[in-house]
Order: C-alpha cells, then sequence, then structure tokens
C-alpha cells in the first residue's frame, strides 16, 4: 500500500464512552506526533454536539480513541457515509471485536485456541446465575459483553459473589462470562506495512499487586510491570504470534490490532480478546511493543496513518 499523503488531519480523540480519558491521552500524544511530522491537524472530541459537522473539513481522520461509540463501529459507520478515510478496522470488524463472544467465535472458528463462554442478557437475576453455573465452574469471571479497558471486570468464586456482582452495573448488551484463568497477561500487536500484517514482539504484563489485570491495576502503574519481549519459551511465542496473526485476519481488521492472552502455569497461551484500536500513549502497550521491534513513536504513528484507504468506501 503506497503512503497516504492527507491533506488536512482530523485526530478524532474523547468521546463519551467510560474510556475517554484514555482516548484523550492517546489523541494528544498522535496529535503532537503528527505535529512533529509535518502535517496538517485539527484535534476533535466526538462527544462535542457539532462534531459531525466538523468532521466535513477533514481529509482523513486518524482514531485515537476507544470503547463505545467509537471502537464498536458506529464512529466508523458515520465516516463511511461521510466518505472519509480513517486509521483502524472497518464497521463490521469493530463491531465484532468489540462484542467478546462474537470475536471468540470466529477466531476459534480460523483454530485459535479460547476458553469457553457464555452470553447472559441484562437484567436476567436469577436466571442469569444459574445459566452461568451450568456451564462454567468456579471461579469465573465477569465481564460487561461490549466494553473495552478490562472495565467492569469482576471474579467470583461462588454463587453469592456472582449474585452481588450481576446486579451491580447494568450493561446494556448483557454479561459475558468465563473461567478464570490464573497466568500471565500477554499481548501482541499486528501492525499492516506496506499492506502486510506484522506480529511485534510479544509483551507480558506481571501484577506486582493485584490479583489480576484489572482496570484499577491498568492506571497505577505501581501495580504492574512490562516485559517486552515476554520471556517464554520459543514455541509459546510463536503460538501467540500466530494467534494474534489468525485472529486479525478472521476478524476482518485493518490497519492495526492488539490481542490479549493468559498464558497458564503449565505455559499454555490462550485468546480472551482483541483491541481494534489499541491505545497510543507513549507508555502503553502498542508503543512498548512497536519500540521492541525498533520501531520509535514517530514512526508507528506515521505507518498507522499509511494503512488509511484512499477513499472512504466500505471495508470489513
Amino acid at each position: 500500500m503506497q503512503s497516504l499523503q492527507p491533506g488536512r488531519i482530523a485526530v478524532v480523540s474523547g468521546g463519551r464512552s467510560t474510556e475517554r480519558e484514555r482516548s484523550l491521552m492517546s489523541g494528544r500524544a498522535a496529535l503532537e506526533s503528527l505535529d512533529r511530522q509535518g502535517h496538517s491537524t485539527v484535534f476533535l472530541d466526538a462527544a462535542d454536539k457539532d462534531f459531525a459537522d466538523q468532521l466535513r473539513g477533514a481529509d482523513v481522520a486518524f482514531l485515537a480513541i476507544a470503547g463505545q461509540y467509537a471502537e464498536d463501529g458506529k464512529l466508523q459507520g458515520l465516516l463511511e457515509c461521510l466518505n472519509i478515510p480513517y486509521t483502524g478496522s472497518g464497521v463490521a470488524a469493530s463491531a465484532v471485536g468489540m462484542h467478546k463472544m462474537l470475536a471468540k467465535t470466529l477466531a476459534a472458528a480460523a483454530g485459535v485456541a479460547v476458553l469457553p463462554g457464555v452470553i447472559l442478557p441484562a437484567r436476567d437475576g436469577e436466571v442469569s446465575t444459574q445459566t452461568i453455573t451450568g456451564t462454567i465452574s468456579f471461579p469465573l469471571i465477569l465481564k460487561p459483553l461490549s466494553e473495552g479497558g478490562s472495565i467492569g471486570m469482576t471474579v467470583c468464586r461462588d454463587t453469592d459473589q456472582l449474585a452481588a456482582a450481576l446486579p451491580r452495573t447494568d450493561p446494556a448488551e448483557g454479561w459475558f462470562a468465563e473461567p478464570f484463568t490464573t497466568g500471565i497477561p500477554v499481548s501482541c500487536g499486528v501492525l499492516e506495512i506496506d499492506g502486510l500484517p506484522v506480529a511485534l514482539p510479544q509483551l507480558a504484563t506481571i501484577p506486582t499487586d493485584a490479583e489480576f489485570y484489572d482496570y484499577a491495576t491498568k492506571r497505577d502503574k505501581s501495580k504492574y510491570r512490562y516485559e517486552c519481549p515476554a520471556d517464554f519459551p520459543g514455541p509459546v511465542l510463536e503460538a501467540i504470534t500466530t494467534a494474534s496473526l489468525t485472529a486479525h485476519d478472521a476478524l476482518g481488521c485493518s490497519g492495526y490490532s492488539r490481542s490479549d492472552f493468559i498464558v497458564s502455569p503449565d505455559g499454555r497461551p490462550v485468546w480472551l480478546e482483541i483491541n481494534t484500536l489499541p491505545g497510543l500513549s507513549h507508555t502503553g502497550n502498542l508503543a512498548t511493543m512497536a519500540a521492541a521491534a525498533d520501531i520509535g513513536y514517530d514512526r508507528l504513528i506515521h505507518l498507522i496513518l499509511a494503512t488509511a484507504p484512499t477513499s472512504g468506501g466500505y471495508r470489513p
């Protein structure tokens, strides 16, 4: 793919999801990088009432945003309607990637090792508890079906904890449950370079003061440390690389993505989910993995920009 030479780049950030603050960090970092590289830019907050009108003056949208109304295909649909090229995956891949069970089903069909899962409609009360325990044994982890950033996750070790966790919040699309597996969280980024998907070095995130890598832990650097490249045997790293590339392709992702895994104590990696718009802060997962591949931050932003299509139009 030839490098895109846009005129005015709209860095789209913010938004109204629970990941707004993380998005703003990514947006500011990407904006500064694009400015350093001599591009004409404008910073747009997707939460602004006149956001759609502001977009119309852009030649390309650089998406530095995450969560609902951003990473789930809705924003991508708007950009398609406006015929504005954008970075990241298209409508379908974004929507499927955000839906944990659909993403897992497609990845598993392509041969990726996953954990069993159960979907629970919202406001289902006692029936939800029975549905889960009839399929998955304790301990289990409960997650909103379509959220990112480890938001709303709860580990449940018995029926009482599960019953207490279900009504605590009310995700619009319901809950998703899977076995809680101890091990090391590992991420693997995929970046398309000259049209070809390339897996970045794997990054292990090792919690130092938390039961698992949850929302609070992610935002407190004293509670975890990064290890990149991850220190696992070659076959484990190869399995993670293969699964990341396979999931990226199976879900129809474009430009870049990040797959998350858990590596059990016996060395078995299991795919958990995919992020179609990984965070872009200087110290985030994707930038850390890129740096381990000798790709500096400005180069990373340049490569992501180059993956935007040369016109609007449909993408998977």
